[in-house]
């Protein structure tokens, strides 16, 4: 099953590089990749001097210098030759933008980025990448072992928006024979004390409620009989930071999140459940998934500014 033909792999000429094209790899086949574009994007294309150092006979101009050294380390992993690659490096004061603007211009379905956990680096692009993309976004994870996925968590909220994401997360967790865990966040409203009933009572009223809205919800997929996991918020509990521990209570080893879907323009940006998530999670693989479609109309107006 072709999930995403066309990819764009952002590469930061640090030691993730050679983390992300491996991992990259274990994920072709599977997704249905035919093209990669690999891209490395920054304010000043002057090579580092640790990167001169590794490589002394560097003469050509800085751009050409640094799609050298990153067709170099695409060799050394033996890339796949089935796989077309195009490989460009590219200047521009606000490296988001820019990185962006090429996502756009060669029409990518899924841009992959790499999290670190111990490398040096912000991560901020990486980040914006993920909120701001005008397509599906995968995060891959520093530390994590190469291999695909076996259990799959997906946060789900019963919105008409989270059938489209939820729909998704079937086809892949069948495609790969694993296990799909739906997960709901719920939380006691303010002012509960006012019907009468104790925290605990409006909490089980609460979970309930979530309960029979899953029923509801998981009819019209093809798995009904799957169990979705209930998790509730207490106040002040950071909702990322709650997925996260309850992934590792489940041996999860990928979340699927999607866009908040209220409209086409905001199926671009991301909700706050998923923006949290992506803040505390540089451990486990993350595959952000968003309509293509639905995002380029709001994409070329943001171009325009």
């Amino acid at each position: 099953m072709k999930f995403f033909s066309k990819v764009m792999i952002g590469l930061d000429l640090t030691e993730m590089d050679d983390i992300l094209i491996q991992k990259t790899i274990v994920f072709l086949e599977f997704l249905g990749i035919e093209k990669c574009y690999f891209v490395h994007i920054a304010k000043n294309l002057a090579v580092p001097d640790e990167i001169l150092k590794q490589y002394p006979n560097l003469l050509a101009p800085g751009d050409e210098s640094i799609e050298a050294i990153m067709q170099e380390r695409i060799s050394h992993h033996n890339f796949p030759k089935k796989i077309e690659v195009e490989i460009f490096a590219e200047e521009g004061d606000h490296p988001l933008d820019t990185f962006l603007r090429w996502a756009r211009i060669k029409d990518v379905d899924l841009i992959v980025m790499g999290r670190k956990e111990t490398l040096s680096g912000s991560g901020a692009l990486a980040n914006g990448v993920a909120r701001k993309a005008p397509c599906s976004v995968m995060l891959l994870q520093e530390k994590r072992p190469p291999g695909l996925p076996k259990r799959i968590m997906i946060p789900t909220d019963f919105s008409p928006h989270n059938h489209m994401i939820y729909d998704f997360g079937e086809r892949i967790a069948d495609q790969l024979n694993a296990k799909l865990v739906p997960v709901h966040i719920y939380q006691v409203p303010q002012g509960y004390s006012k019907t009468g009933k104790t925290y605990e009572e409006f909490s089980e009223i609460m979970k309930t409620h979530a309960e029979n809205d899953f029923k509801n919800f998981v009819t019209k997929h093809n798995h009904s009989e799957l169990e979705c996991d209930f998790l509730l918020k207490e106040d002040g509990e950071d909702v990322g930071e709650l997925l996260l521990k309850e992934a590792h209570k489940m041996d999860i080893d990928m979340f699927i999140m999607g866009s908040r879907g209220r409209s086409k323009s905001a199926a671009i940006l991301l909700g706050s459940t998923a923006e949290k998530l992506i803040k505390v999670n540089n451990v486990l693989p993350m595959i952000i998934f968003k309509q293509k479609g639905e995002t380029m109309g709001f994409f070329d107006a943001l171009l325009k500014l």
